[in-house]
């Protein structure tokens, strides 16, 4: 049995914890903490009911339902857009929660070390800031590392000739990958309208027969996304080489070089995502700038998708070469839209990432070893 296989004690993920904090103070940034009970509410607003499989939820009689802290970068951003001047870095230390209903050897509750940046008037320099740092604190460990970018994604989907219900859909759905192609099947004409829906669009007064009301939703709400509906299903279907296009952006898995040729390729025929690419092509060099070799840093479009909901932009990972089983070291990315959410409307440039201090000592004591 591997010596991963046994958690490093408590003691060891403090100690790691608070060397690599150091690192990201000595970097600029200010310590900042936050509760470990959050209101839940926002959380679910953010995620909708999918985070209830994944978090820890509670009830208290006077602030109504709570969830055991999933991760910080909700709670910081929060603080950060009610009070603080810009540009503003941060580093916390601390445990999250969540549930592992699929693996009972994964962790439950273990610790994470986050930097964030949340202001910076050149995301690309801040982008590159945040993946260059971790990069450094991980370099004596054998990770590999990974990027992406969700941005590219979005601006496809923002630039389809389809109407903005569907783009709006297909916007929420990006990190469901399944549920995204089945839409793209469906809006694109692939895929019939399932029977049961297509007979209710048939009715002409569906409710006519529909009996008491059971649920939450009132009979309005109803008749608005039976309109909903019927609106949808008389829309022009995604034509074939909008599919096409969409796809190769989805394929796109390249070392970083051959990726932002290809991506530059694919804009020719698809310019709304001509501004995300240019992104990229300044990421790229302010990468490069920072010392990352380029030239061998692996990018895939869709690299994030299952599992980095509320990132919008650039992101990325580190896991362990020799073992493939382990959650990634470190991962994160670039978060503009969340701060709008959180922001009341007010939005700024924000990236950041998370290192995991208990993988850290564990690899460390093997490379020791």
């Amino acid at each position: 049995m591997s010596d991963l296989a046994q958690p490093s004690s408590r003691a060891t993920i403090r100690a790691e914890a608070a060397r690599i904090e150091a690192v990201f103070q000595a970097a600029g940034a200010a310590v900042v903490d936050t509760a470990i009970l959050q209101p839940a509410e926002i959380l679910l607003d953010l995620y909708g009911e999918d985070i209830r499989a994944r978090a820890y939820v509670t009830s208290d009689p006077l602030k109504g339902e709570q969830m055991l802290r999933p991760d910080f970068t909700v709670p910081v951003v929060q603080m950060h857009m009610e009070s603080a001047a810009e540009p503003a870095r941060y580093t916390y230390s601390g445990e999250v929660f969540r549930r592992q209903e699929d693996d009972p050897r994964r962790a439950s509750e273990y610790f994470q070390v986050g930097y964030e940046i949340m202001g910076a008037a050149t995301p690309a320099e801040a982008d590159a800031e945040v993946f260059a740092l971790m990069q450094g604190i991980l370099a004596p460990l054998n990770v590999t590392p990974a990027t992406g970018d969700i941005g590219i994604l979005m601006a496809a989907i923002d630039g389809l000739r389809t109407t903005d219900a569907r783009k709006a859909a297909l916007r929420r759905h990006v990190w469901r990958p399944r549920r995204f192609r089945a839409l793209i099947e469906r809006f694109s004409g692939r895929s019939p309208v399932p029977a049961s829906r297509a007979a209710l669009l048939a009715m002409e007064d569906p409710m006519a027969d529909a009996g008491p009301l059971i649920g939450l939703r009132s009979e309005a709400e109803i008749a608005a996304r039976i309109e909903a509906l019927r609106a949808d299903a008389e829309a022009a279907p995604i034509a074939e080489g909008e599919v096409a296009l969409l796809s190769a952006v989805l394929s796109v898995r390249e070392t970083c070089p051959n990726a932002l040729e290809r991506l530059r390729d694919i804009a020719v025929d698809m310019p709304a995502i001509s501004g995300a690419v240019a992104a990229l092509a300044a990421r790229l060099e302010a990468l490069e700038a920072r010392g990352v070799d380029i030239a061998a840093l692996p990018f895939e479009t869709s690299y994030g998708r299952a599992q980095m909901e509320y990132y919008d932009g650039f992101v990325f990972g580190f896991s362990s070469a020799a073992h493939p089983d382990l959650p990634p070291v470190a991962s994160g990315g670039r978060y503009d839209a969340l701060t709008r959410r959180l922001g009341a409307g007010r939005e700024i440039p924000a990236v950041g990432g998370v290192i995991r201090p208990g993988l850290v000592a564990r690899l460390s004591a093997e490379g020791a070893a």
